[in-house]
């Protein structure tokens, strides 16, 4: 089982307000190492899943900003949800606040109804469920 998935970040609280606000996660108190200048939360959500948002000075940014920008390694992230009718919410919510929806919503050639869009430092997000 993974156990957590986590994100280098110049914008630390930025990004620990968009997880908390828009998917419902929980944040824990601040880590900060002093030392090395390395500072994080953990961000849980109800499946259990976890998200490490980390910060330390001299980590290089990414290029993940339009809808053909790919790169090996890690694409996206993939929230799940119940219904079209909560994707098509999100996406409506997502919109509202000036978040870009880059893709959709639509169903997938793999049987998905899902968007895609960008949390503030341009890491890949998708909300999906499955088509019916």
């Amino acid at each position: 089982m993974i156990d957590h998935v986590a994100l280098w970040t110049e914008n630390l609280e930025t990004l620990r307000e968009f997880y908390v606000s828009h998917f419902g996660g929980v944040a824990n108190e601040l880590y900060v190492n002093p030392t090395t200048g390395f500072r994080s939360y953990f961000i849980s959500f109800a499946s259990g899943a976890r998200l490490e948002l980390m910060q330390r000075p001299g980590i290089p940014a990414n290029a993940n900003d339009t809808i053909n920008a790919q790169h090996l390694g890690l694409i996206h992230l993939a929230f799940g949800v119940n219904s079209r009718e909560e994707v098509d919410a999100k996406a409506d919510e997502l919109r509202a606040a000036g978040i870009p929806i880059l893709r959709g919503p639509r169903v997938t050639g793999d049987g998905y109804y899902e968007f895609e869009t960008l949390d503030p430092d341009h890491n890949r997000l998708e909300v999906s469920t499955a088509a019916r």
